[in-house]
């Protein structure tokens, strides 16, 4: 079983390498959500109430919009999500997963008397199956549920799991991330950011199956116990599943809820909106009603403000995700069958190569901003040699959106040149011909013939003035 394990993180190690190498890279851009236009149709900035936010194309792994994003801040029981990953991946299928049972004593449950911690009423060595526990820390944040799992998966020690879940979080890159608990509801040297989450949440959900479908439940009832001969009925607090809540969406998928002193209301959520999948997570909205709230309560008794409580991080998700439906549009910003500019080549049978992208670009973008907004910044390389295939990097494209790097892309060539001998040395001729060695030899050269010039004209003037000289002697001897 450990084999395996090991064996399916490289795996997982060696498809994340190649998910980081190809040739185009994706940034998020700063326009912001919106909740309407006005009269203008400028868009109306989206308030939120969360301090950290990430929106991801969930099909793509694409950033749509970033807010303190690495950030490091209390995630609360966000936590469960890395506790339920280690689950999955060592015991893998439901199967075994529903049929092998688990207890703990006291150990497990020390930590949590009287702290006031999420719960669902599992007692001291009640047994209760892996499955059954993960649906209690996902639905219902049971700190029980994950102190259990700990416990059996660490070999008696709390401690020894989470070092489990902090060597698979550097496993997966997620620097910005410390975990000190298998619940989270501790926040003393607890912490994760926004992308560090929205990079675990995906990952679940593109990998695990069985935590897709926990995520998705609006209720299970676990399976019966000698403690709870009916067994016990958990909900999801993630009441956007809930249609009967006023908090509903109907395109959401989970994920995973947390409220905490420290933390705040914390929520990773996915949903599909028109085909398209979106990741949201946010962090650090507040627990507590607002005062600006109670007066619209008190205003409007059938409003979410009119009760106990207010789901803010529920609100902030709804809002997000209409914006992503009312607002957002998969937009083409780059043909890969057009060519974007030629760049010279040496020694070739041919002066030039053409160039293209090596793959078009497309992504969700808000209708309120034109595409011709997007600026192109093109680099090629310097002094290209022969021979070229199609298909060799030869230069970069930048997508710039506000001087911001919305995406890069390599160039490359769509013309083979091969080399020409006879180019290669036309070439080096041409070359010399504008070398500086070539300068100073022709400098040379008329430098000589002008002395040789001189030299001759001395000469000659010479040889003139003596004929002179011997004609006078000549006609002296006459007379």
């Amino acid at each position: 079983m450990k084999l395996r394990t090991k064996l399916r993180r490289v795996m997982c190690f060696i498809l994340a390498l190649v998910m980081i190498l190809p040739s185009i890279s994706v940034f998020a851009v700063n326009f912001k959500p919106v909740s309407s236009l006005d009269e203008k149709g400028k868009p109306v900035e989206l308030k939120l109430r969360s301090k950290a936010c990430v929106v991801m194309d969930l099909d793509t792994g694409d950033p749509v919009y970033e807010m303190n994003s690495d950030k490091e801040m209390p995630v609360g029981t966000l936590n469960m999500i890395m506790t339920a990953l280690l689950v999955v991946e060592k015991f893998g299928d439901e199967k075994v997963l529903k049929s092998t049972v688990i207890s703990a004593g006291t150990k497990a449950y020390d930590e949590l008397y009287d702290k006031g911690t999420p719960t669902a009423d599992i007692q001291p060595n009640e047994k209760v199956s892996y499955y059954d526990l993960l649906c209690a820390m996902i639905l219902q944040s049971s700190c029980e549920a994950a102190n259990i799992i700990a416990y059996n998966m660490g070999d008696g020690s709390l401690n020894n799991f989470v070092k489990l879940m902090n060597d698979r979080a550097a496993e997966m890159g997620l620097k910005n991330t410390k975990f000190s608990s298998a619940h989270g509801f501790w926040t003393n040297g607890n912490y994760s950011s926004c992308h560090d989450m929205a990079v675990l949440s995906r990952y679940v959900m593109e990998n695990s199956n069985i935590l897709k479908e926990i995520v998705s439940l609006n209720t299970h009832t676990m399976a019966k116990t000698d403690q709870h001969p009916e067994g016990t009925a958990l909900y999801n607090n993630n009441v956007m599943l809930n249609s009967a809540s006023p908090y509903f969406y109907s395109g959401a998928k989970g994920i995973k809820t947390s409220t905490t002193n420290d933390a705040g209301r914390c929520l990773s959520s996915c949903a599909n909106i028109d085909g398209r999948n979106y990741l949201i997570v946010t962090l650090g909205a507040p627990a507590e009603m607002l005062d600006e709230d109670k007066k619209k309560g008190e205003n409007d008794p059938d409003s979410i403000y009119a009760q106990d409580y207010v789901y803010y991080s529920l609100i902030d998700h709804i809002n997000i995700y209409n914006w992503c439906k009312n607002f957002l549009k998969e937009s083409d910003f780059l043909n890969p069958e057009s060519e974007v500019r030629d760049v010279k080549v040496l020694y070739g049978d041919k002066d030039y190569a053409n160039l293209k992208a090596n793959s078009g670009y497309s992504r969700v973008w808000p209708s309120y901003i034109k595409t011709d907004d997007v600026k192109r910044e093109i680099t090629v390389k310097e002094n290209i040699v022969a021979p070229v295939e199609v298909g060799d990097v030869l230069g970069k494209m930048k997508l710039t959106y506000n001087g911001e790097v919305i995406a890069e892309l390599d160039l490359v060539s769509t013309t083979k040149v091969q080399r020409s001998e006879f180019a290669a040395k036309a070439e080096v001729a041409k070359s010399y011909f504008k070398s500086k060695v070539f300068f100073v030899t022709l400098v040379i050269i008329f430098v000589l013939i002008g002395l040789y010039t001189v030299m001759h004209i001395v000469r000659v003037n010479k040889k003139y003035l003596r004929k002179n000289v011997e004609a006078q002697t000549d006609d002296a001897d006459q007379f």
